[in-house]
């Protein structure tokens, strides 16, 4: 029970991150690692249980997207596809380099969470041709499938550079091409018997809450410190696997 609320709780914390502009897994991944859970089966629950979270962001921001129809026609066939091939990456690789890996992919995670604000800067200062583009949403995809904490972050940069020049919208075409790309890979991860359901299920439903509840947080929340207070975290979680590997 005491680990079910706990779970609740970073789950929430995660949601409300989210809501903000923050990266969800580098709250709910270590939350998953400090109740016991393996890395690999910690990144696996992870992406399972923010499956709910992604699906509350995609509906909040359905207003953003009129008139977007054909840019999520033309990225959500790559971006499904591209994300599955990452998950049965992860699936077939061993957890021993996997766990070598793996805090590489947190450390990027952090860097990202610190580079965001720049990267929201620098909308509409370029702008990449079709195959960049492809080739681009293709990386953040197979990223996405395999790790996927600050994938958004890359998702939304690669949909600026792509023609759309409000970063809200970005971050609505964003919600739905992640979310559409989440799915197959939970459903892989679930039959694959990987994922940890006693634990998913908190910290999904504490996700889903925070998502909920996360506007209103976020306005009284000074972002900057949150930023670099998680980002800091992520770099020592990174540091401890890192060495523990």
């Amino acid at each position: 029970m005491l680990t079910a609320l706990f779970l609740l709780a970073a789950g929430a914390l995660a949601g409300v991150i989210g809501t903000a502009g923050g990266i969800t897994s580098l709250v709910a991944y270590p939350a998953l690692l400090a109740v016991g859970v393996p890395p690999l089966a910690a990144n696996v629950t992870n992406s399972v249980a923010l499956l709910g979270s992604g699906a509350s962001s995609a509906l909040r921001g359905r207003r953003d997207l009129v008139g977007h129809g054909p840019t999520l026609r033309r990225w959500a066939p790559l971006t499904v596809g591209v994300s599955t091939a990452g998950a049965l990456l992860l699936l077939v690789t061993p957890a021993h380099v996997f766990d070598d890996v793996v805090p590489f992919l947190v450390a990027t995670g952090s860097v990202l969470l610190l580079v965001q604000p720049w990267i929201d800067r620098r909308r509409g200062a370029a702008r990449m041709g079709r195959a960049s583009a492809a080739a681009s949403v293709s990386a953040v995809s197979l990223y996405n499938g395999y790790f996927g904490a600050g994938a958004g972050v890359l998702m939304i940069a690669v949909m600026l550079l792509d023609g759309e020049p409000v970063l809200h919208r970005a971050n609505a075409l964003k919600n739905v091409l992640l979310l559409a790309a989440d799915v197959v890979p939970a459903v892989l991860f679930a039959v694959s018997g990987a994922v940890v359901w006693a634990f998913a299920w908190p910290l999904g439903v504490g996700a889903v809450v925070g998502g909920l509840i996360g506007p209103s947080v976020a306005r009284r929340v000074p972002q900057t410190p949150l930023r670099i207070g998680i980002a800091v975290c992520g770099f020592v979680l990174a540091g401890y696997l890192l060495i523990a590997a």
